[in-house]
């Protein structure tokens, strides 16, 4: 009895309460812990020599300013840093009103050396003509087989796509899928064969090097013309080309200046203005 009398007088000592584990704390802390996600459209910091060398080519083009074609290319090459073959561009600034649907241009050009890239084209076709870009060096041909397999599976492995103006109707169903990658057939882009057309000659054409242009949102208009590996004769061919194009298809509603400015540049170069 005296045992358990004396059980009854012990008060059970509560405990204070626990510090937050050092996990909560480090999770707190940032950089800790979680792993920082990497924003979408933010790049990642440049290191300081990366600045550095981006820094001495801007204060170098902005002491220079606008040149020749040719001077611009000679440039151009002395501020390659990548290993790789860097695609030639040219950006175009028209004085158009983009909000006019009449004042946009859209259409392609076949440039005389290519772009220096194996352009993957598709073609749809139907009957005889299948067989005909086969031939001409289209890496895809055909009908409702193809536009089975883009609908159902997503199947975009080609750079350019063609269509017979007899598939058109069955084309267009893949408005939706094509159109906001750029690769939806359209009359504008040449890239609809009209009924009667050579297939054969303009699957040749985009293999060959025939490029698209549309404007954008801020009026300007650009293009692939080859690569750092072209010498400047061939470089300068095909910016000409294609700037003759762009003047050629001033639309009649535009006022005043219609270029405003040329830029060339490569993939990872500055812009260098142009003299036109």
């Amino acid at each position: 009895m005296a045992k358990k009398k004396d059980d009854e007088k012990q008060v059970p000592v509560s405990k204070a309460p626990e510090a937050p584990v050092a996990e909560a704390t480090k999770a707190e802390a940032p950089g800790e812990g979680k792993k920082r996600k990497k924003q979408p459209g933010i790049p990642p910091r440049r290191g300081k020599k990366l600045r550095g060398v981006l820094k001495s080519q801007e204060q170098k083009l902005r002491k220079e300013g606008t040149l020749s074609l040719r001077k611009a290319l000679a440039l151009l090459r002395t501020t390659r840093r990548a290993k790789f073959d860097e695609t030639v561009e040219v950006h175009m600034n028209l004085g158009i009103d983009a909000t006019q649907a009449d004042q946009l241009i859209r259409g392609s050009v076949a440039l005389p050396h290519g772009v220096g890239k194996n352009v993957r084209v598709l073609v749809f076709a139907q009957g005889a003509n299948v067989e005909t870009a086969k031939k001409a060096g289209a890496d895809f041909a055909g009908g409702d087989e193809l536009i089975k397999k883009i609908n159902e599976e997503g199947w975009l492995d080609f750079d350019v796509a063609l269509a017979t103006q007899d598939m058109m109707a069955k084309v267009i169903r893949l408005g939706k899928v094509l159109g906001p990658r750029g690769l939806m057939p359209t009359p504008k882009a040449g890239t609809v064969i009209p009924a009667g057309g050579d297939v054969s000659a303009s699957v040749k054409e985009f293999k060959a090097g025939k490029v698209e242009y549309r404007t954008d949102k801020g009026g300007n208009v650009h293009a692939g013309v080859g690569k750092l590996s072209f010498n400047d004769d061939q470089l300068s061919d095909n910016i000409n080309t294609f700037i003759e194009q762009i003047r050629s298809v001033k639309p009649s509603g535009v006022k005043g200046n219609y270029i405003l400015g040329i830029t060339v540049a490569s993939t990872m170069s500055p812009g260098i203005s142009v003299a036109f």
